[in-house]
């Protein structure tokens, strides 16, 4: 199974397309969050419906600079993986949308309880799975992958306990356009490929083990 992940398009759906033009046959297109910069359901709707050719499967997140109401047109479209669990034979992908609350006051944060909450109701339905991939929007905290220019650590707490405890074999986030790079929490690979407005984007296949390359 090759799976792509890409983050941070920011009202750009071209850039995914280019990403996968790229990358060539995958069997599932993940997109991370911030498909917009404060837009709107209707702008999401369409990137989708440009997506799901795409790939075979589709799924999304809403990032911190999306909304509430964008995330409920995920699910209406089919397409969400906020507080879900997708199992593709024996590979489970969970996430959770959003970023912890900020000083930026960004369009959709949610509280420490919320994401917990959230990532558990995700993490249940995949539990059970040979491979598990963690795709939340904000990175860990205290990582290569969620440190600003001037070095200060933003990611969540609450991202990183749960990984810490449960030991995804791979997180993939975003949210950070500088931090991007890999890490490690304990067994858990930690990535962020940095925002496919620049090009960027992780390519991950499945077979025996599991391989991750950026781009």
């Amino acid at each position: 199974m090759r799976l792509a992940y890409v983050v941070d398009v920011h009202g750009r759906p071209d850039a995914v397309a280019d990403a996968v033009g790229a990358i060539g046959e995958i069997d599932v297109l993940i997109v991370g969050g911030d498909i917009t910069t404060g837009g709107m359901p209707g702008d999401v709707e369409r990137a989708i419906e440009l997506w799901r050719p795409l790939a075979p499967q589709l799924y999304a997140l809403a990032g911190n600079m999306d909304s509430a109401a964008i995330d409920e047109r995920l699910v209406e479209l089919g397409v969400a993986l906020d507080a879900r669990g997708a199992v593709l034979g024996d590979v489970g992908l969970f996430g959770v949308s959003a970023a912890p609350f900020s000083p930026l006051h960004t369009p959709y944060e949610l509280s420490d309880e919320e994401l917990e909450q959230r990532i558990e109701r995700a993490f249940a339905a995949v539990a059970s799975c040979r491979v598990r991939i963690f795709c939340p929007h904000a990175p860990p905290h205290g990582t290569a992958c969620d440190r600003l220019a001037n070095g200060q650590h933003v990611g969540s707490t609450v991202v990183r306990a749960f990984v810490e405890r449960e030991q995804p074999d791979l997180v993939l986030c975003g949210h950070i356009h500088e931090s991007r790079g890999v890490d490690a929490i304990g067994r858990s690979r930690i990535v962020n490929p940095g925002p496919v407005t620049a090009g960027h984007y992780a390519v991950v296949d499945v077979d025996g083990g599991l391989d991750v390359a950026l781009d």
